[in-house]
């Protein structure tokens, strides 16, 4: 069991991280900007699914293999960089709001689902920055390895569900007043189509460091 001052230390860091300007909460910002809220919240849903599986792998100790292998972290990377580059066409082609007349997202919320978890699970870095960053808050004296390992995963995905909730809530609102106005609609299309393809260069120039 985790004594609790490690706990605190751990979920403070983690709130602090998941502020942090990075590849998914920047994802979900401009998602939720050109879909709305719900879209955002989804997505968000979608991401922690895939912190899920990112646990699991560097508790099962499968995360090593992409500290070890350029090729297996370098397939995972460019899939990831496509999928974002895939995401970054369909903004830009798109016509008209993401955003219903309801308030509601055009694109069904199974689509926005796979959407976060594709986004997180094809980024390596993630494995290999909870390879580093879980293992610092664990102690052999608390019990097994592999069960702190894991409930300071789970920590994390709480964290960081609540952090891009309050994401998803702000910048949801912002879209979907611009989106009312009729003359934002292709501006935010395009801006969100520039965020995926930042995001795919990010990606497609990471390194293992």
């Amino acid at each position: 069991m985790i004594d609790q001052s490690s706990l605190a230390m751990f979920i403070a860091a983690s709130t602090a991280l998941a502020f942090a300007p990075g590849p998914d909460n920047i994802f979900v910002l401009a998602q939720s900007i050109s879909m709305g809220r719900t879209a955002g919240f989804i997505i968000t849903l979608g991401l922690c699914t895939g912190l899920m599986v990112h646990t699991a792998v560097v508790a099962l100790g499968i995360a090593a293999i992409f500290q070890t292998s350029v090729l297996a972290f370098n397939v995972l990377k460019y899939i990831g960089a496509a999928y974002l580059l895939y995401l970054a066409w369909k903004a830009f082609t798109a016509r008209g709001s993401g955003i219903r007349p309801d308030g509601e997202p055009r694109l069904s919320r199974a689509s926005l689902y796979r959407r976060g978890i594709i986004m997180n699970v094809t980024n390596p870095k993630v494995s290999l920055f909870f390879l580093a960053f879980l293992p610092q808050f664990t102690s052999p004296s608390n019990g097994s390895i592999t069960v702190q390992i894991v409930t300071l995963g789970f920590a994390f995905i709480l964290v960081t569900l609540a952090v891009f909730g309050l994401i998803s809530l702000l910048a949801g609102a912002i879209g979907g007043r611009l989106a009312r106005s009729g003359r934002w609609e292709g501006v935010l299309n395009r801006i969100a189509g520039t965020v995926f393809a930042a995001l795919a260069l990010k990606l497609v120039l990471t390194g293992r460091e």
